[in-house]
């Protein structure tokens, strides 16, 4: 609503501008003033810095060799992947075409099997209450 007021005033340039330049001095000032007035922060936050490295190395070197990291495998050790079987030329057998082949097939183990229990009769409900 401030900016719909301020929009039909006239705007006077001479005075926005002098008030930059108030600004621009200000900050200039206040930037050359600065190490006096708060110098003394960089030091403390370089000791810090250097203390918390210090803390860090010390911390690793008193874990167990047990505890301590290991290097990351990398994945090829883990990850095996063979050749891809070529792709269909038609739609309709470019669905399923990597499940077609027993290696490739998401389920490794024997098919699951889900139990036969029933979530209403655990509630004790009649079985035709949520249809």
């Amino acid at each position: 609503m401030a900016d719909a007021q301020r929009t039909s005033e006239p705007t006077n340039f001479v005075h926005q501008d002098e008030i930059w330049k108030a600004h621009v001095n200000a900050e200039k000032h206040l930037a050359k003033d600065w190490p006096n007035k708060w110098g003394f922060l960089e030091e403390t936050c370089k000791e810090y810095e250097q203390e918390s490295l210090k803390l860090k190395e010390e911390e690793r070197k008193k874990l167990p060799h047990h505890q301590a990291a290991r290097p990351p495998t990398p994945p090829e050790k883990i990850i095996h992947v063979g050749p891809s079987p070529s792709v269909p030329k038609t739609t309709q057998a470019f669905i399923g075409w990597r499940s077609a082949h027993p290696d490739l097939q998401l389920e490794k183990s024997n098919t699951l099997h889900h139990g036969r229990r029933s979530f209403l009769k655990e509630l004790g409900w009649p079985l035709d209450s949520c249809s």
